[in-house]
């Protein structure tokens, strides 16, 4: 890596920079779009400018720790993860602005400098973090203890290099050749375009979102952090404060149904960047939830007890069920992408004919050897960790991998056609295939799926940096290494953050951690090992009904393709039946303020909603993690050294 070159840095009007995006792709025969992409876009920019940097990379994992973190805080709070690219590239020119300013750095960055830490910082915060809010979470609820504290580092970084691994052979097929959009990727690529062009007055959104940090920061510290400093501060707290309101106001009939009022402003972001569709479907299936479905079961007798741990025992049999036969019908209406995905296979492997072009791109592009020892070692090392976890026989661990290749290649070309990644639904297809490959064995249910799962998110998050990349003109295999590198960041920063945050099992499904994700995961491998008999009736009827409406409201939007934007949303729908009521208002509340913002000052709030939204779930994440850590900190030390 090149630590001292800075050519290309701060480039003038009319250069390298200025050149437009090129985001509707080439026409031609797959050696002419090559080539097109080869000529207008890399030359000048990829085989010249400085891009893999030590400088670059340092800065992507040290970010990326710090993103992992938020990540793995909202994920165990509310069981949503949000894509950090676009915060990873904001932040990362954001920082090193500052650090040009007082003196840390002496040259700015380049586009492809600061892409390549975006890349890795993205790697960290996004690609290990999701299987401790689902599977592993899920695993400390059902056993009451954790997964050994080497293997389930060990297991984390391999199904991430497992997922970055399995994107080489996709990548040159689905962006090169097909031209998928990859819609984060190029947002994130207009980002940091934008930022980089000079009188652009673009470092406002940089300046945004690290104000908005500092601001939720702050916030937090006023909501739980005060009794830290003094006991006699505590009464003062937000919390406190909004204890007494409800306490005054609602009594506790309600609020031991979780319908209170609170102020995080970390939700009420996270609703801005979901949407007013989804947000006002979170608020719907909070009301029917916490407001009727529970008092209802309260009055007959059937539940006693008031509390969430308690009452989203009963709650979430529903909401999962609405979520997991939702997400697999909406893949399964996705048919084409699938078939298209397969058909890629023959493409992928296939060797391109012999040309000065093709050669060119292929001294560029991520060797297919890397690909073929990555799974390779990849292979033997989940085979060898499922033994030694699980105790799991070495054909079901291939079995597992082989799946997780397919199951991933869809993942991808969905990603690219829609943004989202199906990586909960393909990995539920896991754990219904391991439902039967080996009945009651819950916990080889969890970890098979959550290679599929795991992997899938890896993968896709690899080939939206890559698109990123390829709009900038960034060279492939550099920008493959700085996202290996990530890896490494992200899996010691979310795998000890998870001990610190989950000391054990009590944490998870309470106000604290309600842990939806892994709630969800542990309900659908309790009922695939005990099978629906074995439920309370309401339990199997919640199930039962939960799963027809997330049917109905998956195909409602096919019927009537008009009044998309009015259909409630069933994931939205049944996500508030995993988390106290008070979440889904707070959603609901960002994601109606970004709509009317959004009417009213358009321009305004496409600036601006991303990066301000952005910037307080990372400040006030990491202020919450922060604050666990302070008044935590000798039990943690004394269980990690006692372990």
């Amino acid at each position: 890596m090149n630590d001292t070159a800075d050519s290309g840095a701060g480039q003038p009007a009319g250069g390298p920079t200025a050149r437009p995006l090129r985001v509707d792709g080439f026409a031609g025969t797959p050696a002419e779009i090559e080539r097109q992409w080869y000529e207008t876009v890399y030359r000048g920019r990829g085989d010249s400018m400085p891009q893999l940097t030590v400088r670059a990379v340092v800065m992507g994992l040290v970010l990326g720790g710090f993103l992992s973190l938020t990540n793995l805080y909202i994920g165990l709070k509310a069981g949503w993860s949000f894509g950090v690219a676009i915060t990873a590239a904001l932040l990362s020119y954001a920082s090193w602005s500052l650090f040009r300013r007082i003196g840390l750095a002496r040259t700015p960055m380049t586009i492809l400098e600061t892409n390549c830490m975006q890349s890795t910082a993205s790697a960290a915060g996004y690609s290990t973090g999701n299987a401790l809010i689902s599977a592993f979470a899920a695993y400390v609820m059902i056993n009451g203890h954790h997964v050994p504290l080497g293997l389930t580092l060990g297991w984390i970084f391999i199904i991430a290099a497992l997922g970055v691994t399995m994107a080489i052979p996709m990548k040159r097929q689905m962006i090169n050749i097909d031209q998928l959009r990859f819609p984060s990727g190029i947002a994130a690529a207009a980002t940091l375009h934008t930022i980089h062009m000079e009188g652009a007055g673009s470092t406002r959104p940089g300046r945004t979102l690290l104000v908005a940090g500092l601001a939720a920061a702050i916030n937090q510290f006023w909501m739980d952090g005060l009794h830290l400093v003094s006991g006699k501060l505590a009464p003062f707290g937000l919390s406190a404060l909004f204890g007494r309101l409800n306490a005054a106001t609602l009594g506790p009939a309600w609020t031991g149904r979780t319908v209170l009022f609170l102020w995080d402003p970390i939700f009420i972001a996270a609703g801005a960047l979901m949407g007013l569709r989804v947000s006002a479907s979170v608020l719907a299936g909070g009301v029917l939830c916490w407001m009727v479905f529970v008092p209802l079961l309260q009055g007959n007798g059937t539940i006693s007890g008031t509390g969430f741990g308690e009452l989203v025992q009963w709650t979430l049999w529903g909401g999962v069920s609405c979520m997991v036969c939702s997400s697999l019908l909406a893949v399964l209406l996705q048919w084409r992408s699938i078939v298209a995905a397969f058909g890629t296979l023959g493409r992928m492997f296939r060797r391109r004919p012999a040309s000065g072009a093709a050669d060119a791109v292929a001294a560029v592009e991520t060797p297919l050897s890397w690909f073929v020892v990555g799974q390779a070692l990849a292979l033997v090392a989940i085979c060898w960790l499922a033994k030694a976890m699980l105790g799991m026989p070495i054909w079901q661990s291939v079995l597992a991998v082989a799946l997780t290749f397919l199951m991933g290649l869809v993942a991808c070309r969905v990603t690219g056609e829609t943004d989202t990644t199906p990586a909960g639904p393909l990995g539920k297809i896991t754990q219904l295939v391991f439902g039967v490959v080996s009945p009651g064995n819950m916990n080889v249910n969890l970890m098979s799926a959550s290679i599929t799962a795991n992997a899938a998110m890896a993968s896709a998050d690899l080939l939206t940096d890559l698109k990123c990349g390829y709009l900038l003109g960034a060279n492939p295999r550099k920008q493959f290494l700085a996202q290996f590198a990530g890896i490494f960041m992200g899996t010691v920063a979310t795998v000890l953050a998870f001990r610190v945050l989950v000391p054990d099992a009590s944490v998870l499904g309470t106000d604290r951690f309600p842990a939806p994700a892994g709630q969800s995961w542990r309900a659908v491998a309790l009922a695939l090992g005990a099978g629906l008999d074995a439920l309370e009736p309401v339990k199997a009827w919640s199930i039962l009904v939960g799963g027809a409406v997330g049917v109905v409201l998956t195909l409602l939007p096919h019927w009537f393709p008009r009044e998309r934007r009015w259909l409630p949303s069933a994931a939205g729908l049944g996500l508030a039946w995993t988390f106290p009521w008070y979440l889904s208002l707070l959603f609901f509340s960002g994601g109606l303020a970004g709509h009317l913002l959004a009417r009213r000052r358009p321009s305004f709030a496409d600036e601006f909603t991303w990066p301000a939204a952005s910037g307080v779930i990372a400040g006030g994440s990491l202020m919450g993690v922060f604050l666990v850590l302070w008044e935590n900190g000798p039990d943690i030390v004394r269980r990690f050294f006692g372990n």
